[in-house]
């Protein structure tokens, strides 16, 4: 028996989602959910405010299968989760690697199962460095938390075969598209499956503000955002940006031939 067709969400479903989760989302549904860094750049803006789909990965019931497309995560997907070593933070990147596959980067090309990948969403800022664009290698991005660097070394410990990094059952390999400003798992190990949240699917409004005005970890810096927000809602939005959906990238639309460096939007 031919095994039954992958159920995907083309443009009427995802609109259609968008819709019934606009008007009826909760918190165990939708997700508000803004970029406080550069780290997603250029597919994801520092600004941008999103709606993330919680349901999207949910393991479906008798009667919910008939209404949402669930699906397992995949490669290309953009995903949310809890970043493992500070399960309270939540972070946004780009699914590279899945239970079983090899991960080598050579001079900034990542190698998945010996195929290498021409990613089109991926912006370099800086030229090769081999500190940061070869890997499987020792940490090169400054990670404070006690538990990365503990996680990296097991990584590297435990899971290097031939040079490359083979993934455990029950975890991802994750990276932000700004491979030269991502920290990812690179440098603090792999993302347990229980840990994603859901997928992006709107970017409900996009405003241009510095990092920490998105972060206001305190009264005054709200303030600060609320009142810049105030005074400058209509020029530094980007209207543009406003209700366009977020979309993966499957392995299929991947490019066959390399692509040259993408430098980005330096204040997009």
């Amino acid at each position: 028996m031919p095994p039954k067709p992958v159920r995907k969400r083309h443009t009427v479903a995802e609109w259609a989602v968008t819709i019934i989760l606009l008007l009826y989302g909760t918190t165990t549904v939708a997700q508000a959910f803004v970029i406080p860094t550069g780290s997603m750049q250029d597919t994801l803006l520092v600004g941008d405010h999103l709606l993330v789909d919680k349901l999207a990965y949910a393991p479906a019931d008798s009667l919910t299968k008939h209404l949402l497309p669930y699906e397992e995560p995949k490669h290309g997907d953009i995903i949310v989760f809890r970043y493992p070593p500070q399960i309270g933070q939540t972070l946004v990147k780009r699914l590279i690697g899945m239970p079983g596959d090899r991960i080598k980067i050579d001079r900034g090309v990542v190698f998945r199962n010996g195929i290498t990948l021409n990613e089109p969403y991926v912006y370099h800022k800086y030229a090769y460095d081999p500190a940061f664009d070869n890997f499987p290698t020792a940490c090169c991005l400054p990670v404070k938390e006690d538990l990365a660097q503990q996680a990296q070394r097991d990584m590297l410990d435990r899971n290097v075969v031939n040079g490359e990094v083979v993934i455990p059952p029950g975890q991802y390999f994750a990276m932000g598209d700004n491979r030269d400003n991502s920290s990812d798992s690179r440098y603090w190990g792999f993302v347990p499956r229980e840990n994603i949240v859901g997928k992006p699917f709107l970017i409900y409004w996009s405003y241009r503000a510095p990092t920490e005005d998105l972060l206001a970890d305190s009264a005054g810096s709200m303030l600060t955002h609320f009142l810049d927000v105030g005074q400058h809602f209509f020029t530094r939005t980007r209207w543009n940006r406003t209700l366009k959906l977020v979309r993966g990238f499957a392995d299929s639309d991947l490019p066959a031939h390399p692509l040259p460096i993408n430098p980005g939007s330096a204040n997009p």
